[in-house]
């Protein structure tokens, strides 16, 4: 498992590119950067070197703490996983290729795929140091119309992308995403309905097309909730003061919301139930949402049981576990 904070690697380069750079400012040009993302508008605010390093210091801790959290489920499900190669779908200032390569000592290869020019050079600049990343690969193109000339890769992560593009697109965009994934595709949204809706479809079609869900799900059936109900996670992270200043918050730490998929091309050997929400500790009992092979639903683990009580005080929203009966 890896932390969900940034790497200290990476927050010294970030770190460095703060002197001098005003707090004020980063805070102004993170919150039209933000307005203009709600929006749909993408990342083509992003136009110069302050915008994007505004950018990354609003959103790289939260973003890395979302696809860190979705790696170690991956992991925790496909302990036998250790990609060689990774491809960066929508990298941005190449968060998910830090995470990945916390996650996986084996990934020797990294290959970043981004349109934004900006926020490319800030990405090789934040690796140039790396004992990992020094020697990645930035390839310039738009997620959508260039994987193609791209190679296989044993991992591929596309973190807050697919909501960039139309329908149409999206669809495109999987299919090309998940022939370019030698063993294991995740994919991670915000935890709103709408990530979540992009989620299911990207899920449903790779499962037509033969894959199988690794995480969060335990099973490769339809996802057994019902609207207004959701699936998505929360990560904590403290904040930096910088963080806290560029966000405009007081309190010390943050609760990203995503949700996320992780598929492989075989078949995992065992998939556990997943905490869909956060459990309810009370006197006599504990009462947790999971989802199960068989679907959602309300466990309840009385105290009277030990042992069992003991472990599902445990359970943490997001967490994989054996359902008791």
């Amino acid at each position: 498992m890896i932390s969900p904070t940034l790497p200290a690697e990476l927050k010294a380069a970030l770190d460095g590119k703060l002197v001098g750079f005003s707090r004020t400012d980063a805070a102004q040009r993170s919150q039209k950067i933000s307005t203009t993302y709600r929006k749909g508008g993408g990342s083509g605010t992003i136009k110069s070197e302050a915008d994007a390093l505004a950018y990354a210091l609003a959103r790289m801790p939260a973003t890395y703490a979302a696809v860190a959290a979705s790696l170690n489920a991956l992991t925790e499900i496909v302990p036998s996983l250790a990609p060689g190669t990774l491809l960066d779908v929508g990298a941005g200032p190449g968060t998910a290729s830090w995470a990945a390569a916390e996650a996986f000592p084996s990934l020797q290869d990294f290959t970043l795929l981004d349109a934004n020019a900006t926020l490319s050079r800030l990405a090789l600049d934040l690796a140039r140091d790396s004992t990992r990343l020094a020697e990645c690969r930035y390839l310039p193109g738009d997620a959508g119309g260039n994987l193609a000339e791209v190679s296989q890769a044993d991992l591929v992560i596309a973190s807050y992308i697919i909501g960039e593009l139309g329908e149409a697109d999206q669809r495109k965009l999987t299919e090309a995403m998940w022939a370019k994934a030698r063993h294991a595709l995740v994919v991670i949204e915000p935890g709103t309905p709408a990530g979540y809706a992009r989620i299911l479809a990207l899920r449903q079609q790779l499962i037509a097309a033969g894959a199988f869900v690794a995480a969060p799900c335990p099973h490769d059936k339809p996802c057994p909730l019902a609207a207004p109900d959701w699936c998505h996670f929360s990560q904590r992270l403290p904040r930096s003061q910088a963080h806290r200043q560029i966000k405009g918050a007081e309190v010390p730490f943050e609760d990203e919301r995503f949700i996320y998929v992780a598929l492989t091309r075989t078949p995992p050997d065992s998939r556990a139930a997943r905490v869909l929400a956060p459990p309810d500790v009370g006197k006599a009992e504990i009462t947790a949402k999971l989802c199960t092979e068989d679907g959602a639903a309300l466990t309840k683990v009385p105290r009277r049981d030990k042992a069992a009580y003991a472990n599902a005080r445990r359970w943490r929203w997001g967490d994989a576990v054996i359902a008791e009966s």
